[in-house]
């Protein structure tokens, strides 16, 4: 799996795996996503136009271009783009479902409106994998939206499910994936699934027959 998905222009798709910060961190040797897209052939001055969480794989993009970062970087933060995930989570969920619940933002200091819509795309027994669009872009609004309603993401330790169950060849991470974006002028990308979940699907559909 290649980790620049596809490029247009300035524009850099990334495909970023599980446990890679998007931004350098701290430690000038944890490894990041920016670096590790500069070594796979992006060139200096790459930068991310969004973010997505440490234990997140899938989709971010990013620009050398400032001026590309900064417009596209509005179309985020007033909700102008469409993100989906994957996810799986514990138990039978409907077959879609809206989840507007406000959440406390803690830099802020109060809480803010937030909604997720969902959809099923397959019950594996107990489990079930989903598509999760967030329409406000609020702190781990997927896991902690999803877990209030007691279908908690496969792997979230932060949120994790009030009766914990073991999932049958569980991957070891948080099963969320950013699988695609479609821009304000209709740009679509998407992104493979990460090979462990999507061996991981495999394990469940073979002992689900």
């Amino acid at each position: 799996m290649s980790l620049i998905a596809a490029t247009d222009g300035d524009l850099f798709v990334l495909n970023k795996p599980a446990g890679l910060l998007v931004h350098p961190g701290e430690d000038p040797a944890a490894p990041d996503l920016m670096a590790a897209a500069i070594a796979a052939g992006a060139p200096r001055g790459i930068a991310p136009i969004h973010r997505i969480d440490l234990e997140t794989s899938g989709i971010v993009l990013a620009s050398p271009d400032p001026e590309l970062r900064g417009a596209l970087g509005k179309a985020f933060a007033d909700g102008q783009v469409v993100k989906r995930y994957k996810a799986l989570v514990h138990g039978r969920t409907h077959k879609k479902g809206t989840v507007s619940r406000a959440l406390m933002d803690q830099r802020r200091g109060r809480s803010l409106a937030a909604t997720t819509r969902y959809r099923k795309l397959e019950w594996l027994g107990y489990v079930t994998l989903i598509s999760a669009r967030p329409e406000t872009g609020r702190k781990h609004q997927i896991r902690r939206h999803l877990q209030s309603i007691g279908h908690a993401i496969v792997g979230d330790e932060r949120y994790p499910p009030k009766r914990f169950r073991a999932v049958k060849g569980f991957p070891g991470r948080l099963w969320l994936h950013a699988a695609s974006i479609e821009l304000p002028d209709g740009r679509f990308f998407a992104v493979d699934l990460a090979i462990e979940l999507e061996a991981h699907l495999e394990v469940l559909r073979g002992s689900s027959d």
